[in-house]
């Protein structure tokens, strides 16, 4: 009973691993991968933290700047005399310490403007790691809807290689009952060959298109990967969809979109930033100091260095204006590409909703037009799926050639290639329409 247990665990743990070992990916699961070990979302999280520290310090910009200083000093020769403020030959040594701070009171706005410069550039930073991760699934999609084709290319060819041999095997037979003649058998032997290669060919393309999979999702080539050629149930569009409401839609959650009005803001807070610079800047500051003194030659009769510390003790505050005049037309020409900059902004927003307009109804079109494709694929297969099975039954019968037979078992596999592709196609537009519709293809953490 014992042993009977410890067999039967050993084989649960080996049918655990084994399935482990045969793990089906989806397109999800795919993606999810891919955008979690890309090394271009790990950058921008890390500049997204850069962006962080910058908001921070221009925050901590509004607070007072404090720093502290001690010196030390020594006097040889003629000098003079600290406590007499006569000449002396003597040597002395002074200590002496400070501490000192400035707050900004007016600078026309360029602390705030700086402070939504860096706020911008965090939410800009949140949009660019957005659009780093919809793009690497957008690639991850494009890979593994590949995969699966060539995958489910290599099931239609084994079946078309099967029947191919089974056409074979009964010509053979025709052959020696004097029913068919050499020359069809020969031409069966063709097509059996040409078969075999196509599988081969989709096997080979196969391969190719794992590894291409791999390099997207950044997986480790010496790990098998499976895709799971499952495609989800195609769902067509509820109702007519304008190009114009989903271009709103865009405009407010599409990263690409939200990214050039960030630049725009950007651009014009920049320029509020130099203007500022040509207006007096209004500062306080204050601070505290002490020293200490001593003689080091002859007699020292200066107090001791608590008794210094405490009586030269001071203190001082003040108010600064600072007034530009002129810097060589540094602030000036800084200004003028600040206005020029907002035009760029400008017109690379327009030209990049413009994109993302053609871009949303190219793929509205694609979408819609693959779906009646594929009502007509379906329709095509299954005339061509009849017509095979007469052509086979003819062929039987000595009705026809082997070569109508080969035509006709071309254009059935042809036919269900065709719609396959078409079907990965609109699954692939579907996906990037709503995608354009606000629904993200992947949550990035």
């Amino acid at each position: 009973m014992k042993r009977f247990f410890i067999l039967s665990l050993i084989g649960f743990y080996t049918s655990c691993f084994a399935n482990a070992q045969t793990q089906m990916w989806s397109m999800e699961a795919c993606i999810r991968y891919a955008v979690d070990n890309s090394p271009k979302t790990k950058q921008q999280v890390l500049i997204n933290s850069n962006y962080k520290y910058d908001q921070q310090s221009a925050v901590a910009s509004f607070f007072p700047s404090i720093g502290a200083s001690v010196g030390v000093q020594t006097n040889f020769g003629r000098s003079i005399d600290p406590e007499t403020n006569t000449y002396s030959n003597s040597s002395n040594l002074s200590n002496g310490y400070e501490l000192s701070g400035t707050l900004p009171l007016f600078d026309s706005g360029q602390l705030i403007s700086k402070l939504k410069i860096s706020k911008i550039a965090r939410m800009n930073g949140v949009a660019e790691l957005q659009q780093i991760a919809d793009q690497q699934a957008l690639s991850t999609m494009q890979a593994y809807a590949d995969a699966v084709y060539y995958r489910k290319a290599i099931e239609l060819a084994k079946h078309k290689l099967e029947e191919s041999n089974v056409t074979l095997r009964k010509a053979s037979r025709m052959e020696e009952l004097g029913i068919k003649g050499k020359a069809d058998v020969a031409q069966i032997e063709a097509q059996r060959a040409e078969d075999d290669y196509t599988l081969t060919h989709m096997q080979n393309m196969y391969e190719a298109s794992v590894i291409t999979l791999k390099d997207y999702m950044n997986y480790p080539v010496d790990q098998p990967l499976e895709v799971d050629t499952l495609i989800p149930a195609l769902r067509t569009a509820s109702a007519i969809e304008g190009v114009s409401e989903i271009y709103q839609t865009a405009l407010e959650s599409n990263p690409v979109a939200i990214q050039t009005a960030y630049k725009l803001q950007t651009a014009k807070l920049e320029r509020r930033v130099e203007r500022a610079k040509l207006f007096p800047s209004l500062s306080l500051f204050g601070g505290v100091n002490t020293y200490y003194n001593k003689t080091l030659t002859g007699e020292n009769n200066m107090p001791a260095f608590g008794s210094q510390f405490r009586n030269n003790f001071g203190q001082w505050v003040g108010i600064s204006l600072r007034i530009p005049i002129f810097d060589g037309l540094t602030k000036r020409t800084a200004l003028n590409k600040a206005r020029a900059n907002i035009k760029i902004a400008e017109y690379k927003q327009e030209e990049t909703l413009r994109q993302l307009q053609t871009e949303i109804e190219k793929a509205l079109q694609d979408r819609d037009g693959f779906a009646k494709e594929i009502i007509q694929m379906q329709k095509q297969v299954k005339a061509n799926e009849m017509a095979y099975q007469i052509t086979a039954r003819k062929f039987e019968s000595g009705l026809l050639s082997a070569i109508d037979l080969q035509t006709s078992g071309n254009k059935l596999l042809q036919s269900q290639a065709a719609l396959l592709q078409t079907e990965l196609k609109y699954m692939l537009k579907s996906r990037l329409v709503d995608y354009y519709k606000g629904i993200p293809i992947i949550e990035t953490k």
